[in-house]
């Protein structure tokens, strides 16, 4: 064989080879009968999950899953006759019981409150929306004074319990509400001993789940 026209032979199939004819050739799929996932455009943008797309409000169906998942939960509400702000933190390791970290803020005119409170919650998953759960919690109530009270902060212990309900909109958002009932332990003038102080607390807030599990 002429070794020029094996050398031209040769680079005509390099240049085969690099055709974008050719590679367009190589990356087609050797299965032509699969059929690729439709993909579906939200607003010109193409959605990352297109189930949740497709329908944003569905549940998945059977009992709601709580097991290896975070939550976080802002809220407002009342503690007694004031406003109070939330913002708790929740983990729960398995399907009932879960682990809730709460900082809330009493803003007072005279006083501020700072609410500090690790509880636990006991839940009851169910099938549905609306999803039923019992809490209880130990924390610290913080009182500071304003400017215009010559006093010093205290720091008091307080027990709380209660209950909520939740009534998730979709998979990954609920609607909150809850009601605990809180025991402050503290002094009170011309008395002996520790004073218990009730108070009521009621809020209503949004919860933003998400799983951890791989």
């Amino acid at each position: 064989m002429n070794p020029r026209a094996g050398l031209l032979s040769a680079f005509a199939l390099v240049a085969l080879l690099a055709s974008p004819r050719a590679a367009r050739a190589e990356d087609a799929p050797a299965d032509t009968n699969t059929v690729a996932d439709p993909v579906v455009y939200v607003h010109g943008l193409e959605a990352l999950v297109p189930e949740a797309a497709q329908a944003p409000f569905a549940l998945r169906p059977g009992v709601r899953t709580f097991r290896e998942r975070l939550a976080v939960s802002p809220g407002y509400g009342r503690l007694g006759q004031d406003r109070l702000f939330v913002l708790r933190a929740a983990y729960f390791p398995s399907a009932w019981l879960g682990y809730e970290a709460t900082l809330g803020h009493n803003p007072g005119q005279s006083v501020h409150a700072v609410l500090h409170t690790f509880g636990l919650l006991m839940r009851w998953p169910r099938p549905g929306r609306f999803q039923p759960y019992a809490v209880a919690g130990y924390g610290m109530v913080m009182v500071e004074p304003g400017p215009s009270l010559n006093a010093k902060p205290v720091t008091k212990n307080a027990l709380s319990g209660g209950a909520g309900l939740e009534f998730f909109v979709r998979d990954d958002l609920a609607l909150r509400t809850e009601w605990r009932q809180a025991a402050v332990f503290g002094e009170q003038r011309g008395r002996d001993g520790v004073v218990v102080y009730d108070y009521t607390q009621a809020t209503v807030g949004l919860a933003f789940y998400r799983s951890i599990r791989p």
